[in-house]
C-alpha cells in the first residue's frame, strides 16, 4: 500500500485553563456541509453537529466511566490541538483503486478532578462524509493499568427516526421508530433514517481490542446511548473510534470509507498474495448427481472436478470447507492431517498446476486444541493461500483479541483469512490487515439451516454491507432440486438472474459460489456473466436504492462497467440512468434479467438476455420479477 500524497497542516494549538474566558468552539468537515459545536463550560464536554445547515444531535454530553468514576464530569480543560490532513492512499483489496482520506481534527487534552486524577483525551474527526471521536488514556505516572466501566453519553437525536439493526443470521431488525421500539439495547451497525435527504448509519472502526459497543434506548423519545463492557487494560489504551456516517441516501452510506480511513495503514511490507476473486464451494454440492453419473462429496476427486472448473471459466479459489480433517466439533480432529479420502497434497500440487488457490476451513476448537500458529504453518507448507476460520468461541472481548490473533498469524504465513459464523463487525480493519477479505457478518444463503427472503439481502446491502466485505454466498443456479442435497435444508427461494447480479451487488474480498458446476453450465449463457466479472473491480457505487426494497450498485472494470439490481418480493420497474459512462464513447450492454413470469417461488430458474448499443446519458428500464434482479455487462466498443 503506498501513500500518492500526503499534506499536514498542523499544528495549531491553544492551551485553556479553567481561569481563561471560556468560549464554545467548532470544527466542520472539509467541505463545510458538516459542522460540530463543542461546549465545555460546564466543566464538562458536549457536541451539537449539524449537516447541510440542519440539526441532528442536540447539545449531548460525552462521558466515560474509568476506575467508577466519569472522567468527563467535572474535568480540567489543559489544552485543545486542531490539525488538518490530507492523503490519497490505494488500498490492496477495497472498493476503489484510490481512496481520499480528508478531515480536520480537534483533541481535547484534561484530567478528571477526582481523589486520583486520571490524564485522558478526546479526539475528534470530521470528515464529509461523517464524523468519529475516540477517548485515549495515556500512561499516568501512578497508573499502570485503567478499569473501563460504562460510556455515559447520551446523544440527544433531533428527532424521532426510523432505524434498522444489525440481527445476526437473521432478518435485520428495523425499519421500526425509536421512540416506540420496545427493546433497550441493539446491536451496531445501526442505520438511521431522519428525513428522505438524511440518512446516519451508527458504528465503530478499529475494533481490534475490546467489545463492539451496543446502542442503548434511553426513557426519553429521541435520546440514544453508548453502553460498553466493563474491561481493565494496561496503559496506554485507546477505545475504538465511535463513528457516525451521513449522507443524502442510504447508498451514500454504504459508498463511504470512512471506516477504513480511520484504521491505521497496511502493516503487510509484501501484498503481492493477496488477491479478491470468486471461489467455488464443496459444503452445499455434497450429494449432487452429474449427468455422467458423478456424485459429489467430500473428498479428493470431487476437489479435482472442481479445480478443473473453475481453472476453465475465470474463478480464482477452491474452498474446501467443514469435516476434511475429521467432524469439525470433535477435539480429536486433526487440522494438520486430513480425513480418509482426502489426499490434501495432491490436492494442493493439482490446483497449483491449474493456477487455482486453494481455502481451508479451520474450526475454533481444532485451532486452540492443536496450536494455531502449527496449523496455520501447515496449511502454507501445504501451498494454502487462505483459511476459512468459523465458530470462534469466548468472551466477546476475547473474541475481538483472537481475532486480531488470527488475522495476524494468517498475514505470517501468507494466508487469506474469512471469519464465518457470528464474527466480529467489520471496522475498517482491513486496510491495516488487508488478508482480512471478508466476514460472514450477515445471513449467507441457506446458512444457519434456513434460508432467507429476498427482502433480506436488499437490507443486508444497505446495513452489514455498511461495515465493509461481507461473505453472502451468492450464485444459486439450481432451485428446483438443490434440496435433494446433503447441506441444503429448505427450499431456497430467489432467481437466477438475481444471483448473477448479488454477485455484482455485495462487496466482499472473495465471492463463495455455493453450486455445482454442472448448473453453472446448464446456463452457460447466463453463467458467461459472472465468467467475465474481473477477480478485482475498480470501483464500487451504489447508484438507486432504498432499505428493503431495492438496490442497484455500478461497478467499473477498466473501460467496462458491471451493473447489478435486486429487489424484495415486489415486482420492480427500475428507469436506469447510464450518466456514469464516459463521454463520447458507445457501448454494447448485455442484459441478464427476469422473465415476465419468474418468481422467486414458483418460477426460479427463468430468465431471458437482450443486447443493445447505448452511450452516455440514454435510461434503460429494467423488470425485476418478484424477488428477482438484473444484472448489465456494459462493454465499450
Amino acid at each position: 500500500m503506498k501513500f500518492i500524497k500526503q499534506i499536514f497542516s498542523f499544528i495549531t494549538f491553544f492551551t485553556l485553563f479553567v481561569a481563561c474566558k471560556e468560549e464554545p468552539l467548532q470544527m466542520e468537515s472539509p467541505d463545510g456541509n458538516l459542522e460540530i459545536y463543542f461546549d465545555v463550560s460546564k466543566k464538562s464536554l458536549s457536541i451539537t453537529q449539524l449537516f447541510k445547515g440542519d440539526t441532528i444531535i442536540h447539545k449531548s454530553p460525552l462521558g466515560l466511566v474509568l476506575n467508577n468514576s466519569d472522567v468527563l464530569k467535572n474535568f480540567k480543560l489543559t489544552k485543545t490541538e486542531k490539525q488538518n490532513f490530507k492523503e490519497t492512499w490505494k488500498p490492496v483489496i477495497g472498493k476503489s483503486k484510490e481512496i481520499e482520506n480528508s478531515y480536520n481534527e480537534l483533541t481535547f487534552y484534561g484530567v478528571s478532578n477526582d481523589e486520583s486524577p486520571t490524564q485522558f483525551n478526546v479526539v475528534v474527526r470530521c470528515y464529509n462524509d461523517g464524523f468519529a471521536y475516540r477517548y485515549n488514556i495515556p500512561k499516568q505516572e501512578d497508573k499502570d493499568s485503567i478499569q473501563i466501566n460504562s460510556e455515559s453519553t447520551k446523544l440527544d437525536f433531533k428527532s424521532d427516526f426510523t432505524f434498522w439493526g444489525y440481527n445476526g443470521e437473521h432478518h435485520n431488525i428495523g425499519p421500526l421508530k425509536w421512540a416506540k421500539s420496545k427493546d433497550t439495547i441493539y446491536k451496531i451497525p445501526l442505520v438511521t433514517k431522519f428525513n428522505a435527504e438524511t440518512y446516519v448509519g451508527i458504528h465503530e472502526a478499529e475494533i481490534i481490542r475490546y467489545a463492539p459497543f451496543e446502542i442503548i434506548k434511553n426513557t426519553a423519545d429521541n435520546l440514544a446511548g453508548i453502553n460498553v463492557k466493563e474491561t481493565e487494560d494496561k496503559l496506554p489504551v485507546k477505545t475504538s473510534w465511535r463513528t457516525f456516517i451521513l449522507g443524502e441516501t442510504p447508498g451514500d452510506l454504504v459508498n463511504s470509507n470512512l471506516l477504513v480511513n480511520l484504521n491505521e495503514p497496511c502493516k503487510i511490507d509484501d501484498t503481492s498474495w493477496i488477491k479478491s476473486g470468486r471461489a467455488v464451494w464443496d459444503w452445499r454440492v455434497w450429494g449432487y448427481k452429474s449427468d455422467d453419473g458423478f456424485e459429489y462429496g467430500l473428498n479428493t476427486k470431487s476437489h479435482y472436478r472442481f479445480i478443473d472448473f473453475a481453472a476453465e471459466n475465470n474463478i480464482q479459489y477452491l474452498l474446501i470447507d467443514a469435516d476434511w480433517y475429521g467432524p469439525e466439533f470433535e477435539q480429536n480432529s486433526d487440522p494438520t492431517k486430513a480425513r480418509e479420502g482426502i489426499n490434501i497434497e495432491s490436492c494442493m500440487e493439482y490446483a497449483k498446476k491449474k493456477g487455482i488457490g486453494v481455502v481451508l476451513y479451520l474450526n475454533d476448537v481444532g485451532a486452540k486444541k492443536y496450536g494455531l500458529e502449527r496449523i496455520l504453518k501447515q496449511f502454507s507448507d501445504w501451498g494454502a493461500v487462505g483459511v476459512k476460520y468459523g465458530f470462534m468461541r469466548g468472551s466477546i472481548e476475547n473474541k475481538v483479541r483472537h481475532t486480531r490473533n488470527v488475522v495476524e498469524l494468517c498475514a505470517k504465513y501468507k494466508l487469506m483469512v474469512n471469519f464465518h459464523d457470528g464474527p466480529i463487525p467489520p471496522s475498517g480493519d482491513d486496510r491495516t490487515w488487508p488478508n482480512l477479505i471478508t466476514k460472514e457478518f450477515c445471513h449467507s444463503q441457506a446458512d444457519a439451516l434456513r434460508s432467507y427472503y429476498p427482502e433480506t439481502i436488499v437490507t443486508t446491502t444497505f446495513v452489514n454491507m455498511m461495515t465493509g466485505a461481507i461473505d453472502n454466498c451468492d450464485g444459486w443456479f439450481d432451485f428446483n432440486n438443490s434440496i435433494e442435497r446433503v447441506r441444503v435444508f429448505q427450499e431456497i427461494p430467489g432467481t437466477v438472474a438475481a444471483e448473477v447480479a448479488k454477485l455484482i451487488v455485495v462487496y466482499t474480498g472473495m465471492n463463495i459460489m455455493p453450486d455445482a458446476p454442472e448448473e453453472y453450465l446448464r446456463k452457460d449463457d447466463l453463467f458467461d456473466c459472472i465468467r467475465k466479472m474481473p477477480a478485482q473491480f475498480d470501483s464500487f457505487k451504489v447508484i438507486d436504492g432504498e432499505i428493503g426494497e431495492y438496490i442497484v450498485v455500478a461497478r467499473r472494470a477498466g473501460e467496462n462497467w458491471f451493473v447489478g439490481a435486486l429487489t424484495n418480493r415486489d415486482q420492480r420497474e427500475l428507469n436506469l440512468d447510464l450518466n456514469f459512462l464516459s463521454d463520447n464513447e458507445n457501448y454494447k450492454i448485455t442484459v441478464y434479467e427476469d422473465t415476465e413470469t419468474t418468481h422467486f417461488l414458483e418460477e426460479r430458474e427463468s430468465y431471458k438476455i437482450r443486447t443493445l448499443e447505448v452511450k452516455k446519458g440514454d435510461n434503460i428500464e429494467l423488470q425485476l420479477a418478484k424477488g428477482g434482479g438484473a444484472s448489465l455487462y456494459i462493454e465499450k466498443i
